[in-house]
């Protein structure tokens, strides 16, 4: 047993260190943990500040420039280009094709040799047939010959007659005789024509042995080969297709949907592939009153044509086709998301059934009902004024809009809505505009809108708050 205090205080004293060692330890283990997730907390919340907290999202609202340029209401269609004029050349006879005269793209001149079938078999009928024909002459000279002596005879006998110097049967089988190489002359004489009319169909197959062009063009197919056979006992064969390039015509298949909107006149135009952007223009010379079912699919087909001087233009190109329903040129327009009703602005307009002024299928409703009137007559004084000189200017948009505008008045001359103005100070202004034509995207704006100003399509998430008479309506964003 140890009685000496200062004994046991350093026995004791280098566990003490060593608890105190740990205790160091520990203590700076925990104060890197804090520090760590500190930093974790940190971070997660800049993150969630910058992708995913609601407020900056919030801040802008989404907005487009009005533009001014030329605005158009089409209808588009895929389409294939054929010849206007051409002539699939057949054969009317059976035979082995002896010679072909032209090749593939060469340009021909109606009348010109094509190609010849081997003429033997029908050269040797007309000669068979004209051997015949001569025959039947030479028998017809020979009942001639024998008509005239019984002819002879017959007067012989009615002269000894008189005299009592034959018998009266004698005298009849003169006459018979008469009349029956006479009958004899008939019938070989219808036996001529017929062989004459043998010889000339004859002549005719001889003749189709060689093929000639039915028009003027160019060969664009030749499926028929140098040395084939061909029969035409069943039907006939095509030995090349001749057409005229000089003038093609598109054949667009327009669906069940569009086909409605076309009219045999209106204008339309195409584009090719590897065309670099060029158009051709043309204008709807057709539409056919018979579809085509491809796959439940009905497709009308709509016709038009286009000359073609250069050749640049072929068979069975593809064609994206575009018809023109409706065009402005030098107009202010801006995209269909930006109209609100002419009653309400944006979100806060009341929602289902249609709202007015709101374009719909190219065509902007007017506004006559006694609610949107009163809701316009309690804006603002400055915007109300602005509005209504706006609205003021006899329909007309500035510049030559009017002038250059096609067809006269456009479907939704005329048609009232609101647009969402953003101001440069970052405020909303609602201001009350003259729609005119509008198609899927864009829609012209003919008063109360001038290019480079900012409307606004969607406010992500905020709502317009109208302030007291005078101010201007401000975003606020939802908390």
């Amino acid at each position: 047993m140890v009685s000496d205090p200062a004994a046991l205080c350093a026995e004791v004293h280098p566990a003490q260190q060593r608890a105190r060692s740990r205790s160091g330890r520990g203590l700076a283990k925990g104060l890197l943990l804090a520090l760590a997730l500190a930093v974790l907390a940190a971070g997660g919340y800049y993150g969630w500040q910058r992708w995913f907290a609601p407020g900056k999202a919030q801040e802008q609202p989404l907005t487009a420039e009005a533009r001014r340029g030329s605005l158009e209401d089409l209808v588009t269609a895929t389409g294939t280009l054929q010849p206007l004029s051409y002539v699939d050349v057949g054969t009317q006879v059976s035979g082995q094709l002896k010679k072909l005269n032209v090749a593939i793209g060469e340009a021909v001149k109606q009348g010109d040799l094509l190609a010849e079938i081997d003429p033997t078999v029908f050269l040797a009928r007309v000669d068979a047939s004209r051997a015949q024909l001569r025959n039947q002459q030479a028998q017809l000279a020979d009942k001639q010959s024998q008509l005239a002596l019984a002819q002879i005879q017959r007067e012989r006998q009615r002269n000894l007659i008189k005299e009592n110097a034959t018998t009266e049967e004698a005298l009849q089988v003169a006459e018979a005789s008469v009349r029956s190489i006479g009958a004899q002359i008939e019938a070989l004489g219808a036996q001529m024509q017929q062989t004459e009319s043998t010889l000339r169909a004859d002549e005719a197959n001889l003749g189709y042995t060689k093929i000639y062009a039915p028009i003027a063009g160019t060969v664009v197919s030749q499926p028929a080969k140098h040395g084939q056979t061909l029969n035409a006992n069943q039907q006939a064969p095509i030995v090349m297709r001749v057409a005229d390039l000089s003038t093609m015509t598109v054949q667009a298949q327009v669906s069940e949907a569009d086909v409605t909107r076309l009219r045999p006149g209106m204008e339309v135009y195409f584009t090719i592939l590897g065309g670099e952007g060029r158009r051709w223009n043309a204008k709807l010379r057709q539409l056919m009153p018979t579809p085509n079912v491809v796959n439940n699919v009905v497709l009308y087909d709509a016709l038009f044509d286009v000359p073609n001087p250069t050749r640049e233009l072929m068979t069975q190109m593809t064609a994206q086709v575009f018809f023109v329903v409706a065009s402005v040129r030098d107009a202010v327009y801006v995209p269909v998301a930006a109209l609100r009703p002419a009653g309400g602005a944006g979100p806060g307009a009341k929602k289902g059934g249609e709202a007015p002024g709101v374009p719909r299928n190219g065509t902007a409703v007017p506004d006559r009902s006694a609610q949107d009137r009163s809701a316009q007559d309690k804006a603002a004084p400055g915007e109300a004024a602005r509005g209504e000189a706006a609205l003021g200017r006899a329909g007309q948009p500035s510049g030559s809009a009017g002038d250059a505008r096609k067809g006269g008045a456009r479907p939704g001359a005329g048609g009232r809505a609101l647009v969402q103005v953003l101001r440069d100070d970052g405020t909303v202004e609602d201001r009350p505009v003259r729609v005119g034509m509008t198609n899927r995207i864009s829609a012209e704006i003919r008063a109360g809108l001038e290019p480079g100003e900012k409307v606004v399509l969607r406010a992500r998430g905020a709502t317009a708050v109208r302030p007291a008479a005078g101010g201007a309506p401000k975003f606020q964003p939802k908390l």
